[in-house]
């Protein structure tokens, strides 16, 4: 008989064409979303959230009214001044 169940396919391979389907699907499915998240963001930004530096924090402090202008003031001063130090030592180790 032409149409039988036992034509040489048995239900295993029934089974194991299913599961290569399905992991295909998910191959191609994965890529796309990969080359999405990729070539998605834009040239030389990064893909995550920006990090706050201390002066964006301490901005955000004086905005909410937590501390006072000159409170404000002087730890600006001295953060800027902390960078300054920073950046000299790093040109002077190369």
């Amino acid at each position: 008989m032409m149409f039988g169940y036992d034509n040489g396919f048995s239900a295993w391979g029934w089974v194991l064409m299913s599961l290569s389907m399905v992991a295909f699907w998910a191959l191609v499915i994965a890529g796309i979303v990969a080359a999405v998240r990729y070539f998605g963001a834009p040239p030389g930004h990064p893909a995550g959230p920006v990090p706050r530096t201390p002066q964006d924090v301490l901005g955000e402090r004086y905005a909410r009214g937590e501390i006072e202008e000159e409170e404000y003031q002087r730890r600006l001063h001295i953060l800027r001044e902390a960078v300054g130090r920073t950046d000299s030592s790093r040109v002077s180790q190369t």
